[in-house]
């Protein structure tokens, strides 16, 4: 996403992320060398009155934003019931559903905070050919919320298949992954919790791990395979 924040970028990335949600303030990525992209007068009238948008977004945040990049922070565990934690994780769990995401970070909402939301419904799974999600061994599972997760592998054999990013929207490409892993760490309650999951499950928890580690799997991918899911109507 492109706007006329652009170019102090380059001085600010990665500066002086704030231990409070209303202090983390990413910055967007220029438009071109040579120019940015102008916001439409009603956008530039919005944000003149009521200013930045700031974490956690209603939106998923997109590579180029330095909060994808960074190391993020544990929450304490008396600090989960405080209502600013609270917030992260009532947004994390909306926008999960609503843009039809298996999983989502806390660092896409803009927050560099060690949390993660997992879930795949059953409808959802019904849109994959039997045959694919035989083979990718994709089974629907309720909603998880892990607070400071730790991973463990169970099963060193990497399988590759293809996965996407809403970080990283439009896009796909095959990325190798552990067959199967346990994920321990603190619900939202603060409870002790853990899980041990195959297949699909386990790619999609290495996949939102990698995100506290401010890592994307473009970093893993196979280069080769890195495609425009909509290549064919782009060339219609």
């Amino acid at each position: 996403m492109l706007s006329s924040r652009s170019c102090r970028v380059f001085g600010l990335l990665l500066s002086h992320y704030s231990h409070s949600f209303g202090g983390v303030q990413p910055f967007r990525a220029c438009a071109s060398w040579t120019g940015v992209k102008k916001r439409s007068y009603w956008r530039y009238l919005k944000r003149s009155i009521l200013g930045d948008p700031s974490p956690p977004y209603k939106r998923v945040t997109q590579t180029g934003d330095p909060v994808l990049r960074v190391k993020t922070q544990t929450v304490p565990r008396d600090h989960i019931s405080h209502p600013d934690t609270q917030v992260v994780l009532k947004r994390l769990v909306q926008l999960l559903k609503s843009c039809g995401c298996v999983g989502l970070s806390a660092p896409q909402l803009g927050v560099p905070l060690r949390i993660i939301a997992l879930e795949l419904r059953e409808e959802m799974c019904q849109l994959v050919p039997p045959d694919v999600r035989a083979q990718r061994e994709m089974d629907p599972f309720p909603l998880k919320i892990f607070i400071n997760p730790t991973m463990r592998i169970l099963d060193s054999r990497k399988l590759s298949f293809p996965e996407g990013c809403s970080s990283i929207h439009g896009f796909s490409a095959v990325v190798p992954r552990y067959h199967s892993v346990e994920i321990s760490g603190l619900n939202e309650k603060g409870e002790d919790t853990s899980w041990k999951a195959q297949g699909w499950a386990a790619r999609v928890i290495q996949h939102e791990m990698d995100h506290l580690d401010g890592v994307l799997y473009v970093d893993k991918m196979d280069p080769r395979t890195f495609v425009n899911v909509n290549w064919m109507e782009v060339n219609d």
